[in-house]
């Protein structure tokens, strides 16, 4: 019989190696459809899918065998301390940017000021100086130092949930280069925001305590080093998300809303309570710093800085008249989000794909070039407009004309005389945090010109777009916000000018536009909702903005996708939306995989064979077959690519005989423990240009029965791909195994079965099954020709 069985593996070797697909005569099947479902784009080799189903191998059994009531409680306490600790830490780096920035900012806009006094061109090469290096250093950071760190991180950070691991994004060293890169980029003037990779700093925080520290810096704690599914690691890195929210905008509820809505495909109640009390950390102790630096011991850093616009003593009420021109402001954000979105597309796409492959100096000189570009526009545009006689001051309102620039308030002095203020200098000659705080205002009306408004919105429109897929950190909420309310503003300057009412505040309408923008570029609209009014500090206008959000949601999905979406596409990230596609309501599972070759190895395969194959090819999954007593074919499993790499670097598993091991001797050793097989996350762990093999060993077997996963999700041939999809993507699945139809059922599990009290011992449990005929059957007749398994769809 074990002649019979040898004789039977031995063929089956044969026949997988005569189906392996020629990678030399195909050079292109990774354009078509690769198993690894990685990315069909040039960086295909930087983006692979991550495993959050649970691997339920012998290691794993074990694992979960020595597990106590204690261990568990000492897991569940140390989720919260990592809840805890990413607060922490999230909201530190937020303090520590927006510290930097508004003083490098009001260090070089007040000296900039003093200089135009005596000499106009002086002060021009001084701030432009100032911008430049600023710039050059981000840049210079990201291209030699943290390429990962280029760009928000969000659409990266979305496909790390949806089941996607960009090379590099959580890495330590891209944390350090998105910190001190936004910093120069934010400070030295240009088009973008520090709020989009706050976030993608809050998941690289939480991705490095999760995984215990960094290895390649030496400083690791092992009693962090206690998650070995990635399960836990998304779970954390959701944390980051919306801590990374909370600390840009102060908006707390908005980071929970935030994570839920946009960033992640996968929800539970207990992940809730984890990132709402992550967010709430971090609310608390940015105002404390805040508080803290009140009292001037942080510079510049005084009422700016972090986030937050109270028009809470603006506009009272609005009337029923003011709903056309607000519906009209959603109608114009969601037309230019909508072209924001394709513009930034179209010149990112030949920007990757032509300009950045000439080199990093090419990246340095074009962030540079735009660096002296945004200075010569920021500087030069409010010289063109003539200088406005201050209005007359209001002891009541708090409001001092002129002010200096660099200073937070309206009214900014630019190269006028005593009692005269530059509207265009007052938004253009500022940090956005401000500029946009002055576009809010209330009781300012008539301190910006129509003509002002519309040459910013205009410029800075246009600096946006070209500004966005530089090589620097750039966040795209503060210029989106900027750029709505720029033209929110200019639409309340009509209404105001046209129904002459007192109670019409040009903010209000400021506030709604920058609310339609978001809403038309990144197509957010709960989370955005409670973000605006967090930032606003006013519950009133929450009826207006949930109508502009979704007109310009509408209007803007009736032409392209959202921003994210966008750039996740451009990058080569396959993201699952959350629904699928109408016309996979008409195809199957076997259709969708009918162009695919599936290459599986034997219980006990050699381990030149083992070698071969992986260097063939580039797939992730590999199913296991046996046979049985009969000489049946049997799907035992399926094994993981990092798995094989494993055993094959370890050779501890390697055995002589190609016989499997005999389960009546006892289990088989494990020689391995569960942390062996987690990759580090965001490296490409081991390679197989990593093993190193004897001609001996080649010729030793292994037994992969302990190794593999003993029960993957398996479907039906006939199922509808819509169905699949929903299950693919609800489960976060990187395999799906696609198999011909079943010949018999052993049982059926209802709702009942699934509800087990807690004094209920194992032993004691049992299914309620439905019995069916002819149990002792003979199995139906697998054809040899036939290969078992139609298809693996991947993530």
């Amino acid at each position: 019989m074990r002649s019979d069985h040898l004789e039977n593996g031995m063929e089956t070797a044969k026949l997988l190696w005569s189906r392996l697909p020629n990678s030399e005569a195909n050079p292109d099947s990774a354009d078509v459809h690769e198993q690894l479902g990685g990315s069909t784009e040039d960086e295909a080799g930087n983006v692979e899918s991550l495993d959050y189903e649970v691997i339920e191998n012998s290691a794993y059994r074990e694992e979960q065998a020595s597990r106590g009531k204690l261990y568990i409680a000492y897991i569940v306490v140390v989720k919260w301390i990592l809840s805890f600790l990413i607060g922490i830490g999230t909201a530190l780096a937020a303090i520590l940017i927006n510290i930097s920035v508004e003083n490098f900012a009001g260090w070089k806009y007040s000296l900039t000021f003093n200089i135009i006094q005596k000499s106009y061109f002086a002060g021009f090469l001084v701030y432009t100086l100032i911008n430049l290096v600023l710039v050059l250093s981000s840049v210079y950071i990201v291209t030699h130092f943290a390429p990962a760190a280029a760009g928000s991180g969000i659409p990266e950070i979305k496909g790390y949930l949806n089941g996607i691991d960009t090379r590099g994004i959580l890495l330590f060293r891209t944390l350090v280069g998105k910190i001190f890169g936004s910093i120069g980029s934010v400070a030295g003037g240009l088009a973008l925001g520090k709020e989009g990779p706050l976030v993608h700093i809050g998941a690289c925080i939480a991705s490095l305590l999760g995984q215990g520290g960094s290895t390649k810096y030496h400083f690791r704690s092992k009693w962090l080093q206690i998650f070995t599914s990635e399960r836990d690691r998304r779970d954390l890195v959701t944390c980051g998300c919306a801590a990374g929210v909370a600390a840009a905008f102060r908006a707390p509820v908005g980071g929970v809303l935030f994570a839920l809505e946009e960033v992640t495909s996968w929800w539970r109640s207990h992940l809730m309570w984890r990132v709402f009390f992550t967010s709430a950390i971090v609310a608390v102790v940015v105002r404390t710093a805040m508080a803290w630096c009140t009292s001037g011991k942080c510079g510049h850093f005084g009422s700016g800085g972090f986030i937050i616009w109270d028009i809470s003593g603006g506009q009272e009420d609005y009337s029923f008249q003011e709903l056309l021109p607000m519906a009209v402001i959603g109608v114009i954000g969601g037309l230019l989000g909508a072209l924001f979105n394709q513009l930034t597309f179209c010149i990112s796409h030949w920007r990757r794909n032509y300009l950045h492959k000439r080199g990093n100096r090419v990246k340095v000189l074009e962030a540079c070039t735009i660096s002296v570009l945004t200075s010569v526009i920021s500087f030069g545009l409010p010289l063109i407009r003539k200088c406005t006689p201050c209005p007359d001051s209001d002891p009541n309102s708090g409001i001092e004309c002129p002010r200096r620039p660099g200073m937070y308030g309206n009214y900014v002095n630019f190269y006028c005389a005593e009692n005269e203020y530059n509207d265009l200098a007052t938004i253009f000659f500022n940090t956005q945090d401000d500029a946009i705080r002055n576009l809010f205002s209330a009781k300012t009306i008539h301190e910006f010109s129509a003509q002002s408004l519309l040459t910013f919105l205009v410029m800075f429109y246009s600096l946006a777009v070209v500004t966005f897929g530089t090589a620097v950190p750039a966040g795209q909420f503060v210029p989106g916000i900027m750029i709505g309310s720029t033209y929110g503003r200019l639409v309340g300057k009509f209404v105001v000018s046209f129904y002459r009412k007192l109670n019409i505040e040009e903010g209000t309408y400021a506030l709604l536009g920058a609310a339609s923008f978001l809403g038309g570029s990144m197509r957010i609209t709960v989370s955005l909702c409670v973000i605006m009014v967090e930032i606003s500090n006013n519950l009133k206008f929450l009826p207006l903005i949930m109508l502009v959000l979704l007109l310009s949601k509408a209007v803007g999905d009736a032409f392209n996708e959202g921003l994210y979406e966008e750039q996740a596409r451009l990058r080569g990230i396959p993201l699952l939306e959350s629904r699928p596609k109408y016309q996979m309501r008409n195809m199957t599972a076997k259709e969708a995989c009918r162009s695919q070759q599936v290459v599986y190895f034997p219980r006990v395969v050699k381990v030149v064979d083992v070698l071969s194959i992986l260097r063939s090819n580039n797939h992730n999954g590999f199913p296991v077959i046996d046979h049985s007593r009969s000489g049946e074919t049997l799907v035992i499993g399926l094994i993981l690519r990092s798995h094989l790499l494993v055993l094959l670097q370890s050779k501890v598993d390697f055995q002589n005989s190609p016989l499997p091991f005999n389960s009546r001797n006892g289990p088989a050793p494990m020689r391995h423990n569960l942390t062996e097989f987690v990759k580090p996350v965001s490296s490409k762990g081991i390679s197989i240009d990593d093993i190193s093999l004897t001609p001996d060993d080649l010729e030793m077997h292994i037994d992969l029965a302990p190794f593999l996963n003993p029960s993957p999700y398996i479907v039906s041939e006939d199922m509808s791909l819509t169905k699949v999809y929903n299950l693919f993507r609800q489960l976060g699945l990187r395999h799906l195994l696609v198999v011909p139809r079943p010949s018999r059922v052993i049982g059926m599990i209802s709702r009942k079965d699934l509800l087990i009290e807690d004094n209920e011992t194992t032993p004691a449990l049992e299914l309620q099954s439905t019995s069916v005929s002819n149990r002792r059957s003979d199995r139906r007749e697998v054809d040899a020709e036939q290969p078992l398994l139609d298809g693996i769809f991947l993530n």
